[in-house]
């Protein structure tokens, strides 16, 4: 696999309906899983299409290994950066192995007829997430949670080195919430070479367990760093007004609580 992509967001604004729902917003994606956090309509999803090219900005710019990423055309793009959705943007008629094998169409020649390589790289994201055992089914016969898990494939059989995901751990049981954070961390560092993972996540518990958190709030990055970074940690207790607690488990590593009231 090629470098890690470099994506740079740089004063990047959005209004939408005359609201500005992203202000200022400067932040550096490299190697690594980053996950993004904050609480709702905190602009994370409008950053993360603004981040993919698929969101107009009001200022700024976001610049995918330098170039301006609303400007590549889809095709390059797609090749460098990969693009999961909340909500499923395929057909229900297609088989699994069918839409995972839509992560391959950047990559295909001119006649469009899959390689080796193409079923090499949609076998391996059919594996990693363990949808083998239904790839010939059709979408629609499938649970929330495992067609989450097929739309994850499709994104990994891409081979994109830059990888944005919102919501990834939507419909998934807990089994496969942890099968999902073993995953994206592996993808990460990579065993064929590391890749750049950015996710919005509203499960906090996993989303500590990236190598990077940032914390947005009302359309502004109020923190960046490590997770056991303390001001990280105090911005990301502020945004949720204290709901939530920040304390170390038995191995040192934060792990996130509720602050319940006494009545």
């Amino acid at each position: 696999m090629s470098r890690p992509a470099s994506l740079r967001a740089g004063d990047v604004g959005v209004r939408l309906g005359g609201r500005l729902v992203l202000d200022g917003v400067n932040l550096e994606i490299g190697a690594g899983w980053t996950a993004l956090v904050g609480p709702n309509g905190a602009g994370k999803s409008t950053l993360l299409r603004a981040l993919a090219g698929l969101q107009p900005l009001s200022r700024g710019a976001v610049l995918l290994d330098g170039e301006d990423v609303h400007r590549i055309r889809p095709a390059r793009r797609a090749a460098r950066l990969a693009w999961l959705a909340q909500q499923g943007e395929v057909t229900g008629e297609l088989s699994v192995r069918e839409t995972v094998e839509l992560g391959r169409i950047a990559h295909l020649g001119l006649m469009g007829t899959p390689g080796p390589a193409d079923r090499e790289a949609v076998d391996r994201a059919i594996a990693l997430t363990e949808c083998g055992a239904w790839e010939r089914r059709r979408l629609h016969d499938l649970s929330g949670g495992e067609r989450q898990r097929v739309l994850l494939a499709r994104v990994l059989a891409t081979e994109a080195p830059l990888l944005l995901l919102d919501e990834p751990t939507t419909h998934l049981d807990a089994p496969h919430q942890v099968m999902l954070t073993r995953l994206l961390r592996r993808i990460a560092r990579g065993e064929d070479g590391p890749r750049a993972v950015l996710s919005v996540l509203h499960d906090l518990p996993i989303a500590l367990r990236a190598d990077r958190l940032l914390v947005l709030e009302r359309g502004r990055l109020r923190a960046g760093g490590a997770p056991t970074d303390a001001a990280v940690q105090a911005a990301l207790v502020d945004v949720f007004d204290g709901a939530i607690r920040i304390e170390a488990d038995a191995r040192g590593a934060p792990r996130v609580g509720l602050t319940l009231d006494a009545e």
